[in-house]
């Protein structure tokens, strides 16, 4: 072939091109994404239209799966937000705002670990080799061609809890300084998720969502021995070690996995051996730019992680600073909660929990 793209046959064996450095992404991705973008004299509306008709394959009994799911994550979560979490947190005598937030991290802990678990067996312990040959995603891809039924499994599991958690975000968890950039997220991934599977690129979706769920099992599992260090009125050095433990891994792996990782192998492969691959990809713009949008989301998230890490070497205590502060000890609020408080309501001047920006101490 004139060009074999991101590999090479060499004595019949695929030889992998090793992973690029930063500079070879933007100066490559560039290059590549301006190419096509010239090339395409025909894009435009009626050309996204007619693409979307004709490769775009999903059955109304998916969309209605994925709704049913999403309706069980709620329900799932709040018979054990009651019958369990809640409980629990009695039984750990937190103090009543870390009881009001426990459930939330314990509910995530539980569903990001089974979630990474599952990606990880894909990548791993079977034949789908997309994680040490990230442009293999797109190998004898087809439009329309059949998803194997593990990767259907992953998506509609996937699919299904981002669908609840837009919900849960604004009506059943704690308001944060970046609640609002979390449903930006959740909505982004959802459609990467979906337009993903109706246009056959589970496989490169696989691999994002094994770069991002991991650091989320971190999150929460740090969060909950943040709230156990300090219970019954004492004082458990192994819940403060096992939090510094799990903040220090948190940040490293949100570096490594969602800043070099997710870029140099996903973001290579979408931006350049997709259409070097598949010369004539649909909505190759489209997929790239949502892409694109998650890594800003993640450089964002990572300045918290910045500051959060300057706040623990300043003050030796691990908390999280997207939260507002409380002065009240009630707990916390969700956003359809803030949004029924009386707006003239006011405690003086630095006391206002809906408004300031303040970090929590």
């Amino acid at each position: 072939a004139a060009n074999a793209g991101p590999f090479s046959i060499v004595a019949g064996a695929v030889e992998v091109e090793p992973m690029p450095g930063y500079v070879d992404l933007i100066t490559r991705a560039s290059t590549v994404m301006f190419g096509a973008l010239r090339d395409c004299s025909a894009c435009g509306l009626e050309l996204s239209k007619r693409t979307l008709l004709d490769n775009a394959y999903i059955t109304w009994t998916e969309i209605v799966l994925f709704f049913f799911c999403a309706f069980l994550w709620t329900q799932i979560r709040r018979g054990l937000t009651e019958c369990l979490f809640k409980p629990l947190a009695q039984w750990c005598r937190l103090l009543p705002k870390d009881a009001a937030k426990m459930p939330e991290s314990a509910w995530k802990l539980v569903f990001y670990t089974m979630s990474w678990s599952y990606s990880t067996y894909l990548l791993f312990f079977t034949s789908y080799n997309f994680f040490h040959n990230p442009p293999s995603v797109f190998y004898d891809w087809k439009s329309g061609m059949s998803v194997p039924t593990d990767i259907a499994i992953a998506y509609l599991i996937q699919g299904s809890f981002y669908g609840h958690s837009i919900y849960a975000t604004v009506y059943m968890d704690a308001w944060r300084k970046d609640s609002a950039v979390m449903v930006v997220h959740h909505v982004i991934t959802l459609a990467l998720i979906g337009f993903s599977y109706a246009f056959r690129y589970h496989n490169i979706g696989i691999l994002v969502l094994f770069l991002h769920d991991i650091n989320d099992i971190q999150l929460e599992f740090t969060k909950l021995n943040v709230y156990l260090k300090s219970r019954g009125g004492g004082y458990y050095l192994l819940n403060d070690v096992l939090s510094n433990m799990g903040s220090v891994s948190f940040s490293i792996t949100w570096f490594w996995f969602r800043l070099y990782w997710f870029p140099l192998k996903v973001l290579y492969a979408t931006c350049v051996s997709s259409i070097q691959t598949v010369p004539n990809i649909p909505f190759y713009f489209f997929f790239n730019a949502l892409l694109l949008a998650l890594l800003l989301m993640n450089i964002y998230w990572f300045l918290f992680i910045v500051v959060f890490v300057v706040k623990v070497l300043k003050m030796k205590e691990v908390n999280d600073v997207r939260e507002y502060e409380e002065e009240d000890g009630n707990g916390t609020k969700t956003a359809a909660g803030l949004l029924k408080e009386p707006q003239a309501e006011s405690h003086g001047d630095d006391d206002d929990a809906g408004h300031h920006n303040s970090a929590q101490g």
